[in-house]
């Protein structure tokens, strides 16, 4: 009698592995890098909605919404897009490819607000990250390199700490999708102003646009990357001598 040898043709799953130890659970770690607790202040930055409400652009919680869609969609296609690359770049110790995307991130802040938000929230999160156990010295320090001695862009870090917890990237932007839409929601309650029910409403419409917008980002390469908004610029500038503000950008 014969015996025949069949080959299995299934493949493993890949799995996604750290090279530090870190006791907190990954789906904690990735809610706690996307809340509005982590003091990195972005409560801070409305990220132009100030000065839209100013110019009259925003005045109640369906421009609002409107005004954060639109944010959204850029957000997708330049810095989430951007986080994303990131994440494989330094999950696969890819020198060359985290310092072009680190020179984006640092050349593309249309504006002096924005250019402070980026590396603001970058030192903070950086200073943060440091004390977690979760980047190994060797990331930190390519981080460093990757950033020729600038202030480190908020994305950049950030795709770092997100890099080293073991979830699917979509996941990962799913989640900073949200804590971005949780914190302009606020800034939306505090310079409209809006009730906390027209905020949950404006919340419920970006939520249900989430997924999209990271489907938009996984799928946009380096190459397509932009922050192309040419009214926002606009307004970010002239929120920069706006006279009242309760906001850095």
């Amino acid at each position: 009698m014969t015996t025949s040898t069949r080959t299995s043709t299934v493949t493993p799953t890949p799995t996604i592995t750290s090279t530090v130890t870190d006791p907190v659970p990954p789906l904690l770690r990735l809610v706690w890098l996307a809340s509005p607790a982590l003091p990195i202040g972005a409560f801070s930055y409305s990220e132009g909605l100030e000065a839209a409400v100013e110019h009259g652009l925003v005045h109640d919680d369906a421009s609002a919404g409107d005004w954060l869609s639109q944010q959204l969609r850029l957000l997708a296609r330049g810095d989430l897009a951007a986080i994303a690359q990131g994440i494989a770049a330094w999950r696969a110790d890819d020198g060359p490819v985290l310092r072009e995307l680190a020179r984006w991130l640092r050349t593309t802040r249309d504006g002096a607000e924005a250019r402070l938000q980026g590396e603001q929230m970058g030192q903070s999160l950086l200073v943060w990250l440091r004390g977690q156990p979760m980047a190994s010295a060797a990331q930190l320090a390519r981080l460093a390199d990757c950033c020729d001695g600038q202030p480190p862009p908020y994305a950049f870090v950030m795709s770092l700490a997100l890099s080293t917890i073991a979830v699917p990237a979509d996941q990962t932007l799913h989640a900073q999708a949200f804590g971005w839409a949780e914190n302009q929601v606020q800034a939306a309650l505090k310079a409209v102003p809006l009730g906390q029910s027209a905020g949950q409403r404006v919340l419920a419409r970006l939520a249900s646009e989430i997924p999209a917008a990271v489907a938009e980002a996984l799928a946009t390469p380096p190459a397509r990357r932009q922050l192309f908004a040419p009214m926002l610029s606009i307004l970010a500038a002239r929120h920069e001598i706006q006279y009242s503000r309760l906001f850095r950008s």
